[in-house]
């Protein structure tokens, strides 16, 4: 982008494009973010939106703009977007999909962690984000992306990739597709028949929770691009491939990539602070989430490799294939652990 283009954007929500800075983030895959400083101090997070993704960012933002005014608590950070010069909270300019949000002051991210605090907080904010929006109509909620983590959904795109992709990326890949296939197998045990659909972040990686850098409290959830219906062992699972796993997605050493059962603890133990707001198959269904929600983003960097990395960002040709190894090797170590997680959510959890 531009200066200038990013100055006319800024004018847009009614900021003086002359007297402020802006630094482009590079945490996420999919949106562009920038942090954006104003000279008196004031800062925000501009972001772009991947409509290659996101096909309808109007619906993503009207679910946001549902959920927001609930998520509103004394233990719970509220997130605000700016409006525009016509009162909306988002613009469309040369088919680009733009929006600003106040930035919550001294505040961080972690990618990854080794304390146990942050990894109580992850719990317990996730915990208090289901809480808050348990009694929602989830009918009010539209899919930004159907069939988000829906296996068969994937395993049909991923049977589609193998059919199109050419030799030599399967000849690459032949390790990680034989994987994928005994896992498809050993996943089609989890019976999601009997759990209540709830409204979900359905991306709760560690990065997407905001700390506070003074108290250590876990202060909300950011990048609420996904929220959308599904079952709670999505937001459980997806937490726990990026808290108790102290190694990065696309780590090259295995060796290295954990399953830490003190981080696993007092992840946990920050749920049940919240009190009891799960259903007896929903704590049943957490253990082979734990191993579901690492496989499933591994079958879908495995897929977009064979697909020549049409999806997420990637600073290397083979940066997919490295995530999903790495990822089917945590889902591989959470599967080793599924009665150990089982015993401890019954005695945490009830």
């Amino acid at each position: 982008m531009t200066s200038a283009s990013i100055k006319k954007i800024l004018v847009e929500f009614n900021l003086n494009g002359n007297s402020t800075q802006w630094t482009p983030l590079n945490n996420g895959l999919i949106n562009d973010t920038y942090l954006v400083k104003e000279d008196n101090g004031e800062q925000y997070i501009l972001q772009k939106i991947n409509t290659q993704v996101f096909k309808n960012a109007g619906i993503l933002m009207a679910n946001i703009q549902f959920t927001l005014p609930i998520l509103n608590a004394d233990d719970y950070e509220q997130i605000t977007f700016l409006k525009t010069r016509s009162d909306k909270n988002y613009l469309v300019q040369n088919d680009e999909f733009w929006r600003m949000m106040t930035f919550i002051p001294n505040s961080t991210t972690y990618n990854t962690t080794t304390n146990p605090t942050t990894a109580f907080e992850a719990g317990r904010i996730i915990g208090k984000f289901h809480q808050l929006l348990q009694h929602s109509d989830t009918t009010l909620i539209e899919d930004t992306l159907p069939n988000f983590h829906k296996l068969s959904h994937r395993k049909d795109e991923f049977k589609q990739a193998l059919q199109n992709a050419t030799k030599e990326k399967l000849n690459v890949a032949d390790k990680a597709i034989k994987k994928a296939q005994h896992f498809i197998t050993e996943l089609a045990h989890l019976n999601t028949g009997s759990l209540p659909i709830r409204i979900c972040h359905n991306d709760t990686k560690l990065n997407n929770i905001l700390f506070s850098k003074t108290s250590e409290k876990a202060l909300c959830l950011i990048d609420l691009d996904t929220i959308m219906q599904g079952f709670f062992f999505y937001d459980f699972g997806d937490a726990i491939r990026t808290i108790v796993n102290t190694a990065a997605e696309d780590e090259q050493d295995h060796s290295l990539i954990t399953f830490n059962e003190a981080l696993f603890t007092s992840f946990v133990d920050g749920l049940a602070s919240n009190g009891p707001f799960l259903s007896s198959a929903e704590k049943e269904s957490l253990p082979l989430g734990a191993v579901f929600m690492p496989f499933i983003h591994g079958l879908r960097a495995l897929t977009d490799y064979l697909n020549n990395n049409t999806y997420y960002k990637v600073s290397y040709e083979n940066q997919n294939l490295d995530r999903c190894l790495s990822l089917f090797n945590f889902a591989e170590k959470a599967l080793d652990r599924k009665h150990y997680m089982t015993r401890y959510i019954k005695n945490a959890l009830g």
